[in-house]
């Protein structure tokens, strides 16, 4: 790496990742303050930045998001979500460790299929409602759902941002995800329920005079908008068919989002601007500010250099590569937010990959991802749940599925392949 550019760029980046770690600022600000300066002493230029397909911000990802939270914000509206928490508590019969494993299945499928993030946050607020008729602690209920949401977040494309961010830089499809992290997803899920059972048990508590008095309640009533929740699950129906024929249809993931998000908006009576309001935009502003950041580092050769030294120091070592992927795609993103994480290691695993060469160039990719998402448990924190609570049980999640993780990419693409 040489050059004064190489270097200030480096400075930018690290100051930029400082500050989201420290949260001095907030995070939209960072990243878009640090893509300015990148261009300021032209580390970058707009031709890179906004066109460039390898160093530019990945629009792909930006639109697919944008058209995914568009069909989300009008489900939201159905009371859809709430329906589910009544009806898995009525036929969990109120007893807590079966509530738990319900909404915990409600969660992961719901998870895979939306953005992660999003699902949680819709379930949280009639799990905090549920757990108040019950008298039980609303806590461990909402761990074992961001648990779960991180989990099964890893099986689709479309279930965790990082993994947005990796099937687009990899040129990996909705379907590559089913097959190959869909099945461990489904393992990590059962093993989830069953630690669940073990770190919680002091909680499980049944009280039959409240459960009687849940079991009442009619979880028809949740419904505010049936000819909506019709319209949304239909056209999210299409958006998945589409997502997974796209082998046919060769409609990119981000076109398929898009045109059901309008075909949603066009058949339905939700207006178009409370829609886009409730969109998440300082979250496309983020990863837009990433993308010009991390571009302005290819640019500038340091992500050539860094994946040359990477691959040296594993010597063309696949197994080894990937387990080191694994594990510190884990740690690291324990300790930051995994969407800068993979924003930046995107690039440089891609680098790996070419260089070591090889038949297992995606068991590269499928490590990144899943130490990311998973290592990511440990750092996502969005109830009112103390740091050490969530650590505590994060680390005992993350460890366990990470190890679980690791034995799956040793058997299926080391032993068995």
């Amino acid at each position: 790496m040489s050059g004064w550019q190489s270097w200030a760029a480096v400075a930018v980046f690290a100051g930029v990742y400082l500050l989201i770690i420290t949260e001095w600022v907030h995070r939209v600000a960072a990243a878009l303050g640090g893509a300015a300066l990148m261009l300021a002493i032209g580390a970058t230029d707009d031709a890179s930045a906004f066109h460039s397909d390898k160093t530019g911000i990945d629009w792909n990802v930006i639109f697919l998001l944008l058209g995914m939270m568009m069909i989300v914000g009008v489900l939201k509206r159905t009371g859809l979500f709430e329906y589910l928490a009544i009806w898995s508590v009525k036929k969990a019969k109120a007893r807590p460790f079966r509530v738990m494993a319900m909404l915990v299945v409600i969660t992961a499928v719901t998870s895979a299929l939306l953005d992660n993030v999003t699902t949680v946050l819709l379930v949280a607020p009639v799990t905090l409602l549920v757990c108040d008729r019950l008298k039980l602690s609303p806590i461990p209920f909402l761990l074992a759902e961001v648990f779960a949401s991180n989990i099964e977040g890893t099986a689709t494309l479309v279930g965790d941002p990082p993994n947005i961010i990796i099937a687009s830089r990899a040129g990996l499809t909705f379907n590559d995800f089913l097959v190959h992290l869909a099945p461990l997803a489904a393992v990590l899920t059962v093993v989830l329920v069953a630690l669940c059972r073990i770190m919680f048990a002091k909680h499980f508590v049944y009280d039959e005079k409240r459960a009687a008095q849940i079991m009442e309640l009619r979880e028809r009533e949740a419904i505010k908008e049936p000819r909506l929740l019709i319209q949304g699950l239909s056209v999210l129906t299409l958006v998945v068919a589409g997502f997974v024929l796209h082998p046919v249809l060769h409609y990119a993931p981000s076109v398929v989002a898009l045109l059901g998000a309008g075909l949603l908006i066009a058949i339905s009576k939700v207006e178009t601007g409370e829609v886009l309001g409730e969109d998440e935009w300082p979250t496309l502003a983020f990863f837009a500010g990433l993308f010009v950041m991390v571009g302005a580092l290819i640019e500038t050769g340091v992500i050539g250099e860094l994946a040359s030294s990477l691959a040296g120091v594993i010597g063309g070592a696949q197994l080894g590569g990937t387990m080191l992927l694994l594990g510190g795609s884990a740690v690291l993103s324990g300790i930051v937010d995994n969407i800068p994480y993979v924003a930046s290691m995107a690039p440089i695993t891609s680098e790996l990959v070419t260089d070591m060469g090889g038949d297992l160039d995606h068991v590269m990719w499928w490590a990144l991802a899943l130490g990311a998402d998973l290592g990511g448990i440990t750092e996502r924190n969005r109830h009112p749940i103390t740091f050490w609570q969530f650590t505590k049980y994060g680390l005992v999640v993350t460890a366990v599925a990470i190890a679980v993780s690791a034995l799956y990419l040793w058997l299926r693409y080391f032993v068995l392949a």
